[in-house]
């Protein structure tokens, strides 16, 4: 057996064949296509909010401070920022992919790429898919708050609006994150 034979049998640890990349490269999609729907969102909440904004609650006590809008700006900008490194990230890692797979098609074990910088990388967009979440659920309770009048009045409508929110949000990245925790660690 030859040198260039022995070469395609002796994979290095550090490698995935083309079959596991595409399932890479199918996963960071579709974080790229959460996280452009998430940023949507951002921008919708930013056009809802005015400063002056009054409530749905009839006393004005309930309505918002403009230190609410504020918060409601900056988590906003934040969650952005992280959608917007996730989505970069992931990005960045399937050019990377998909350069690597085109170098030699008729190789059985086309993609040549470091495990470890793969798992970091899909962590890092994972993370930051995730923080963009948290600060978009910040966002959206301070809409919520300017819209419904403040959680400290005790409204029905923004306490059920919230818990709703925070409920089902929560529910939904304790799924994301065991599912990444899972593809990190296997």
């Amino acid at each position: 057996m030859d040198e260039s034979e022995d070469h395609h049998h002796h994979q290095p640890k550090t490698s995935f064949p083309t079959s596991t990349t595409s399932i890479h490269v199918t996963a960071l999609d579709g974080v790229v296509n959460v996280n452009s729907l998430f940023t949507v969102a951002v921008f919708v909440g930013l056009s809802l909010t005015t400063p002056g904004q009054r409530s749905l609650e009839s006393s004005a006590a309930c309505d918002a401070g403009p230190d609410v809008v504020r918060n409601l700006l900056v988590f906003e900008v934040v969650a952005f920022s992280f959608f917007l490194f996730s989505s970069l990230v992931a990005q960045g890692l399937k050019l990377a992919i998909n350069l690597i797979n085109s170098k030699d098609p008729h190789d059985a074990f086309r993609a040549h790429i470091n495990s470890r910088v793969l798992r970091l990388g899909m962590l890092a967009s994972a993370v930051g898919s995730v923080m963009g979440c948290l600060f978009l659920l910040l966002s959206m309770v301070n809409v919520i708050q300017i819209r419904l009048g403040m959680l400290s009045c005790g409204s029905q409508a923004t306490v059920r609006a919230v818990a709703a929110l925070v409920t089902l949000v929560s529910t939904a990245l304790m799924v994301y994150v065991s599912t990444v925790f899972y593809a990190f660690t296997h």
